[in-house]
Order: C-alpha cells, then structure tokens, then sequence
C-alpha cells in the first residue's frame, strides 16, 4: 500500500474550529488526527471530529433528490425538483400569501459557509415574513442584549480567557460544548492554564457538569435563578465601592438603583446560594487582576434569558473588566461583516406573529410559535415549509405539537443529507454535498474566537456524481422563485475573498489557501470605544427595553407559590460526543452506555421510592416521556437532568445507528407557550415536571 496523503482543513462539527490532519488514499479517510500546526487548537481534537468520516461514508446519508410518492420515496432528477417546487411553492403565495410559505434553519447553517452565505438568498426570494431558525431557541438573548448596549446584536463581547485571572462560568459547560458563542478549541488546557498562573475557575450551575469538576469551585443554583443571583452581586458590588466604571457608558446610576433592592439575604431563599456565598464570590471577581463571567444556554434558555445576557454584561463593565486583557473584548476578525456597518440598527417589531402577536427580531419569529401558525386556521396561515440542515422536531419547544403541525401541511421541502424525524414529513428532500466534500470558511465562527485567527478549508473529496452544493440548492431554488431560471450558481467564497480583502489584514483567499494550517492574527486586543456601534459610541448600561423587564423579574421575586403536581424542574445536558440531534448516526460516537437517562438527587430518588435505573415517567404541561433514571449527587436537589437531541424512534426515520439509542426527546415535555417575554427564546431550563416511577428495574435481581 502507497503511503497515504495528507489534507490539512478546520472540523466544522461545532464551534471550537479544531485543525484537522486527515491521512487519506483515494477516496478513503484513513485517520484524522488533530493539526499540531494550527496555531490555535495545537493539536487537539474531540471525538466528534471522527465523525467526518463517519458521515462521508454514511450508507444513509441521502446524495440526490427524494420525492414522496404513494408507495415511498422515489429518486428523481435535480431539474425535476426544482421545477416541482417551485411551481408548487408559487402556487401557493398567488393563492394564500407570501406568508402562506414559511423557512426554518437549523443550527448546522452557520457551520457551512455555503449554506451560510446563499441561504439568505432564499429567505429574501421567499418574500415571506414566516422565518424561523435555532437562534430563538438558544441564543437569542445574547444578540438582544448586544443590540441594546452595544449597537448592533453580532457586537457580542468575547471573554479573553487565554489571559484573565478569574473565570465565571454561570450556565455553560466548555468542556462538553468546546466553547459556545465563544469559539475555543483546547479548552481544558486553557482553563488549566489559567489555574497554572495562579488564577481561578468558579462554575455555577444546578448541575456539577464536566467543567465544575475541572474548576476551583461549583455552586449549585436552582434552575432559572440566575438573573437574582447577578442583581445580588451587582448590589454588592455597588454597595461596598467595588465599581470600576469606565466612561464610555450611560445608565450608571439607574443601574445603581435598580439593583439595590437585590441584597443577597433577600435573593439566596431564590437561588439556593447563601448570602456570604454571593458576597465572596462578588469580591473575589471585583478584586482580581482581571476577570470576566460567561454566560451561556443555562441562562439564555430560561424565563429571564434576555435580563440575564444584560447584567452579565454590566456586571463586566462595573467592575472594568471590559476591553482590556483577561477580561470581555470584542474581536477583530478577517472577514468583519461589521466592518461597515452604519445607522442605527432596526430589525425588531418590524412585524408580529399572527397567531401570538410576538414581535420579530432581526428578520425572524421565535421558533416556539412555529407550531402555532401552521395549525390555527385563517387568512396568513402557514401551508408550506421549507426546512435547511435543522430538525426543529427534536430542538424546539413542544415536538408532539409540532410534529403534528408538520404531518398536516400542505407542503414541505427539506434541505438535508438524512430522512430524520422531521424530514420525514417533506414531499422533496434536496441534499447538498457535504463535510469533506465541500469548502468552507468559518464566518461566525471566527468572529467569535478568544483569539483572532483565520483559516480557508478546501475540499478534500470531490462531491459524488451528479450532487449539487448547497449554494447551488438554494441560488436554484431562489433564481426559479425570482423570476431568473437559467441564471448560473456562483461560489459565494469569492464573497469571503472580498472581504478578506477590506478586512484589515491584507489577507486573500489565495494567501489562506497558502496556509492550510491557518494564521494567527493576534490575541484580542482593545478597541472601545471604536468598535461600538451606538450612535453616542458609549455602552448602554440601562436600555429602556431592557430596564422594563424588571418589573416582570421583581414579580417572580416577590412570588412564594409552590407547584406541588410539577414539583421538580428540568434542565437539559450535553455530551462532549453529542452535537445537538445531527450525529447520532455515527458507530462510534453513539456507541457506549446508553447516555440518555434523567439524572436525579439522591433525596428525590428516595422520597419517590426510586432505584437506580428504575424506569421512570417524566410528565409536564405538554407530553410525558418514560426513561431510566440515574441517582446522583451531581444535580442540585430538586432538579433532574435530561439530555437533548434524542428521541430518534419516531415511525420513518432511516437512521440505522441511532436506533439502538434513540432515547426520548426532552422537547416533548418543553413547554411553547413559555418563553423568555423580553426575546422571545425558547424556555428550556427550569421546565416544570413530575417523576414517577413506571417500572422498577433497579430493584429486580
């Protein structure tokens, strides 16, 4: 056998962007090894990145255009399809409405840059104002609270941990996530090396999730509290002088009162930390060298999200740890699409949703109401979906409702590579060339990393005869839509060379291609009050929208009710070889002991008469779901933890690996009727439920 080649490129399977190293002959992967040369993940790699081969390989994965026929799926050609649908889609705006036809992407759309940069194209060709997309269920409240202090909701503030002195995480796990809305490959070494240099790691969260254990403390909170717990530390550190306010910023002193009823006496019967708890905790993050609190989908998926982004955000500021080393920076990608951004930002209210009346948010309608406005009947009613690499079945709010919806439709087309539990439902599935077979520019992602850096990755295969790339799919189907069948698909890439180009660095898309390791451009650096984008070029402490939200927050406060039928609240889980719902196809990551199982308090367990591995009923306002339960003491009392992106044996899914652990889906018990008021995000954490046990295994023989 010859000696294998080798092909340098970024794993584009989650955020942390890891250099790849993958040994191939032909058309086969041979090893994937972490790039020792990248200058960013230095090697490292999770067990995810394997999974590339993985679905190259896959015999499910779909490479040319489905259509449901009466007696199953058919096969058939490109320009059948796209004639198909078009026709079909512009029947149904001239008959119901442009808002008859919705579109949902799904969170993989900002890991393919052709997705990335040709599906808007669709979205606008649509003319529709039903569109939806995973960011209303896990990160909304981020770009809501950036928007009203910042300037702009993609300004989002990035903690420079390569360099502080003292991390809060509140609500994320990075070991298991590899960084979120923080791009971060390594990131076990990294917090190591802040510990090495005599800084700290302090976790809170209602669970003692991987990162707690690699961290200097963990402190449990209940589940949706977190919004009092940053009010109480604002207090403190208003109220012992702790503030170290830069002058760029307005609001002060209204931030100042509103949270000087907060004291942490008052707020820990709420959170389960204790006042002197909060108060050392407080000072310790005032008094370092430097600092800065992240905060990710354990606050931004709870009834206070938006609140929560917000505070976060000025507890940084008060206590200067803004812009300056060790703390929260904003950075200076290669491509900045922010670059010349001018005007004040206006992609909020612009329209409402039919049915609840809930106000869009740059250019989309929050997820949770999707359900809603396919089955309420009358004028603007939605007939028609296109969904794009997303399986909103399985990761939004209320699934069975959902699920049903979709089953009722008119009509629905899917961009995607499987048959899964929502594609299912569609009259065409289009599949695009993917993963090794496609190039790829991180845009999202590189503008979100601890460091500057960039990096091209071309295609290591080519794409199987006769598949089409997914910028060919959508500038298809929007040319057809538009009135311009004929026009040829362009590679958007050249659009990244322009910007490349103007972006400050005087970079190319052929100088990158000279440098498949990647380039490091530099560690974050200063740049305020620059790089706001406010009109006064100063940081909004207390915008009106926000301040409002304080009356819904002190209400919940002063509430003392207790649910005694759902009387233990939900949070979800992640797994360092889980990637939401779109790898579990995958031998050797889905391989192991059964990771699908509620984890509960030992005290619950017992007052409930349960054993370890009982079969247990999970049941909430929305559905109920049976699974094994696990007894632990690594979740708070009164909490239970379900992991998400199961629940794969729903009838005519064709995954064939998956089946094996299918799980439950912890979206049949999440609730669409709450959400966070101030975004609109989606509720998953603190969901209201009741445990039973069903069958008592843990007690057989």
């Amino acid at each position: 056998m010859t000696n294998p080649s080798v092909h340098y490129r970024a794993c584009n399977l989650c955020e942390a962007i890891c250099g790849l190293e993958i040994s191939y002959s032909g058309t086969q992967v041979i090893a994937i090894n972490g790039d020792k040369n990248d200058p960013f993940s230095r090697g490292h790699i999770c067990p995810k990145a394997l999974a590339l081969k993985d679905i190259y390989e896959d015999t499910n994965r779909l490479k040319l255009p489905l259509k449901r026929t009466e007696t199953g799926w058919e096969t058939i050609s490109w320009s059948e399809a796209f004639d198909d649908i078009a026709a079909t889609l512009k029947a149904i705006q001239a008959r119901d409405g442009n808002n008859a036809v919705a579109m949902y992407a799904g969170n993989p759309s900002v890991h393919n840059s052709g997705t990335f940069l040709s599906g808007t194209g669709l979205m606008r060709a649509l003319k529709t104002q039903n569109i939806y997309s995973a960011t209303s269920a896990d990160q909304l409240p981020h770009h809501f609270a950036a928007w009203q202090m910042f300037g702009h909701p993609f300004l989002l503030p990035i903690p420079d941990i390569d360099h502080t002195d003292f991390w809060l995480i509140m609500g994320g796990n990075p070991i298991a996530s590899n960084g979120s809305l923080m791009t971060v490959p390594d990131v076990a070494n990294r917090l190591k090396a802040i510990q090495q240099r005599g800084g700290k790691v302090v976790v809170i969260d209602p669970r003692f999730t991987e990162t707690a254990a690699k961290a200097d403390a963990h402190h449990f909170i209940r589940p949706g509290t977190d919004v009092f717990l940053l009010l109480a530390m604002l207090q403190v550190v208003f109220d012992e002088g702790l503030d170290k306010t830069p002058a760029f910023v307005t609001g002060l002193d209204e931030v100042r009162t509103l949270v000087a009823e907060f004291l942490p006496e008052k707020v820990e019967l709420k959170t389960g930390i204790s006042a002197d708890s909060i108060r050392n905790l407080t000072r310790a993050f005032a008094n370092a060298p430097s600092a800065v609190v992240y905060g990710r989908v354990g606050l931004s998926m709870q009834a206070f999200g938006g609140a929560c982004q917000w505070l976060l955000n000025v507890l940084n500021v008060v206590t200067g740890n803004i812009d300056r080393a060790g703390t929260a920076m904003f950075t200076h990608p290669a491509v900045d699409i922010l670059a010349n951004t001018k005007g004040t930002y206006n992609k909020y209210n612009r329209h409402r949703s039919r049915v609840r009346g809930l106000p869009e948010f740059m250019g989309e309608l929050p997820v949770s109401v999707l359900a809603e406005e396919i089955l309420t009947e009358g004028d603007g009613q939605i007939k028609a979906l296109i969904t794009s690499c997303g399986n909103p079945i399985l990761s939004t709010p209320n699934g069975q409702q959902l699920d049903k919806a979709l089953e009722g439709l008119e009509f629905m087309v899917a961009i995607d590579i499987y048959i899964n539990e929502t594609t299912r439902y569609a009259d065409y599935i289009l599949p695009p060339a993917t993963g090794l077979e496609v190039a790829h520019y991180d845009l999202t992602f590189n503008a979100l990393a601890v460091r500057n850096v960039t990096r091209f990755s071309e295609p290591l295969f080519f794409k199987a005869e006769n598949a089409k790339y997914d910028w060919e799919i959508f500038q298809e189907l929007s040319a057809r839509l538009s009135g311009e069948a004929g026009a040829v698909p362009q590679d958007p890439h050249a659009k990244v060379d322009l910007g490349l180009r103007f972006g400050g660095y005087n970079l190319s898309l052929e100088h990158l291609r000279q440098h498949p390791h990647g380039l490091d451009l530099g560690p974050l650096r200063p740049d305020l009050p620059n790089r706001l984008l406010t009109q006064d070029k100063k940081i909004h402490l207390a915008p009106e929208l926000l301040v409002k939200d304080i009356l819904r927050i002190r209400k919940v406060w002063q509430e003392s009710k207790v649910n005694t039928h759902f009387d233990l609240l939900l949070t979800n889980r992640r797994h360092l070889r889980d990637n939401n719902s779109w790898l579990h196809n995958s031998q050797r990551l889905v391989k192991g002991r059964n990771r699908c199982t509620l984890m509960m308090h030992p005290d619950d367990a017992r007052q409930r008469a349960i054993s370890e591995m009982d079969n247990v009923k999970i049941s909430s306002r929305v559905g109920e779901v049976t699974v094994p339960v696990e007894i632990t003491d690594k979740v708070m009392k009164g909490t239970v933890s379900l992991p998400h992106g199961y629940g794969h044996g729903r009838d005519g899914v064709q995954l064939s690996v998956a089946q094996t652990h299918a799980g439950v889906s912890v979206n049949d018990l999440t609730d669409d009727l709450v959400i966070d008021e101030l975004t609109g995000n989606a509720v998953f954490v603190g969901v209201p439920v009741r445990v039973e046990v069903l069958e008592a295994i843990g007690n057989t023989v």
